[in-house]
């Protein structure tokens, strides 16, 4: 098929130019989501937090995607694809002009306001955008669209880290300096953004209709197999639902030290299963909990965005702590010193370490590896099946994670740069995989429990926070590395939850 193809399905309509405007946002949401990445080590040492203390800001932001995922798929049905980015684009311009009050407030409660506005907006962006580059073309290549426009968002996750070693790290006056300047940033993204709302204004977006392969969106439903479909979705919804009940209790035990007795997580969890067993007794074809391949796709988010979350976060900590010694003759090299510049690096016991600063721009090596990723993944995803590419993906991060947690030196430190690569089509693969076969109107509603998925980002790394707090940075790898072994199993297993043979390039087509 040509390139142009990838565009224009069976109706002879071409998207090129939709599918690009929308693009747009993925690197919107890129450059907003690496600058929030960058705010831990700013906070812990504005406010002398602990790492779990500071992970309040990964909570803040995933939180506001709880908030609003699910309004975000009612307000998309009922408003449609354009109505629904428009929308988005509001919430983010606003919540983008809170930080300039919030700077004069000075407190860390308005910080967090702020940040939890702005993913509020994104919520609503990514439960639109997502599906949408799906549909923008002949369905067997949707994995591969949504790839393609993942990889826009490089540009924004290499730009971020960058920005932040200016406005958030001062060299003159420490953190307390840097915190006069942090507004910045979001002020000149909401005027940005108040552009792009005038440009999607006057745009014309297609509404687009699709088969309904597993008739989630008629009447014919017929009642889900109870040998399979069902045993497959109730076990796909209680693990979800013990994973994110079992990390709030942790966080309350292990890292807020609070008094929960352990009779509080099994009565929460054995309620649960009542429930679910009893829900899903009633299921048919048209519920999308139906369809073990979107159930299990909800939890592999889940653990995707914490383990992105983790290491994305803690990465300058990392950094400062674990990066061995850079020696004089590295210190002087010309492209070395260029990057890192004089504010970068620091004589410390006898060699040269890695400052605030300089841990930031090395994070924008990190997304650049990203970036590079979700390029290379987009043309593999043409060839291969995206199952089949996402298990592999898992199962390489799992072992980088590994040689993380062994300190094996500088081999460590290329470690966590190569889960950055192989992290690259995780998040854009699973939700392909898991809307897959659904309606137009159920991709909208799964695409909501997806997006709401990534709670996982608000609650996990709290956990590898403490982790580092309690040992040191390379344990806390541990986290990921156990994120990945799930998504692993995802992937290579998908074929059987989704009765498919693949979701591109490879008998298509074929369903329930």
């Amino acid at each position: 098929m040509s390139q142009k193809g990838y565009f224009k399905p069976a109706d002879g309509q071409n998207h090129a130019a939709t599918f690009f405007l929308v693009a747009t946002l993925f690197m919107l949401w890129a450059i907003l989501n690496s600058l929030i990445d960058t705010m831990d080590k700013h906070f812990q040492d504005l406010l002398h937090l602990s790492k779990a203390q500071s992970a309040w800001v990964q909570f803040a932001h995933y939180f506001g995607y709880t908030l609003m995922a699910l309004p975000a798929g009612l307000i998309t049905r009922r408003i449609g694809y354009k109505g629904g980015i428009i929308f988005g684009l509001f919430l983010v311009a606003l919540g983008g002009l809170w930080f300039v009050p919030a700077t004069q407030i000075a407190q860390f409660w308005a910080f967090l306001v702020g940040v939890c506005a702005v993913a509020m907006g994104l919520t609503v962006l990514e439960t639109v955008a997502n599906p949408y580059t799906t549909v923008l073309g002949p369905k067997e290549y949707g994995t591969f669209r949504i790839n393609l426009a993942q990889s826009f968002n490089g540009f924004g996750w290499i730009t971020g880290p960058y920005i932040a070693s200016y406005f958030f790290y001062a060299t003159v006056g420490g953190a307390e300096a840097a915190n006069k300047t942090l507004y910045i940033p979001y002020l000149i993204i909401s005027l940005f953004v108040l552009v792009l709302i005038v440009l999607f204004w006057r745009a014309k977006l297609p509404e687009i209709k699709l088969e309904d392969d597993f008739h989630t969106d008629d009447g014919r439903a017929a009642p889900v197999e109870k040998t399979t479909n069902q045993g497959l979705a109730f076990t796909l919804m209680l693990a979800g639902t013990g994973v994110v009940l079992f990390s709030i209790y942790a966080i309350l035990v292990y890292v807020m030290e609070m008094a929960a007795p352990g009779w509080i997580f099994l009565v929460a969890l054995g309620g649960a299963a009542v429930f679910l067993w009893s829900y899903s007794r009633r299921l048919t074809a048209q519920n999308i909990w139906a369809h073990p391949h979107f159930s299990g796709a909800t939890l592999a988010q889940f653990f995707y965005v914490a383990a992105q979350a983790g290491i994305f976060s803690f990465f300058i900590n990392y950094m400062i702590a674990e990066l061995p010694a850079i020696s004089d003759a590295a210190r002087g090299n010309g492209l070395v010193s260029w990057y890192l510049k004089d504010d970068g690096v620091a004589k410390v016991a006898g060699g040269w370490h890695l400052t605030d600063a300089g841990a930031s721009r090395m994070l924008s090596i990190g997304f650049f590896l990203f970036f590079i990723g979700r390029v290379i993944g987009a043309a593999i995803l043409r060839k291969t099946s995206a199952h089949r590419a996402l298990g592999t993906y898992g199962l390489i991060n799992l072992a980088l994670c590994g040689l993380v947690v062994a300190k094996v030196g500088w081999l460590s430190v290329a470690a966590v740069f190569g889960s950055f690569f192989f992290m690259s089509i995780m998040f854009p693969t699973i939700f392909a995989l898991g809307i897959f076969g659904l309606g137009p109107d159920s991709k909208k509603k799964a695409s909501a429990f997806i997006v709401m998925s990534i709670t996982g980002g608000a609650l996990m790394p709290k956990l590898m926070g403490r982790l580092g707090d309690l040992y040191n940075m390379s344990t806390s790898f541990l986290m990921p590395l156990v994120c990945f072994g799930f998504i692993a199993c995802y992937g290579f297993f998908w074929s059987k939850l989704s009765q498919s043979e693949a979701a591109v390039g490879v008998d298509a087509n074929k369903g329930h």
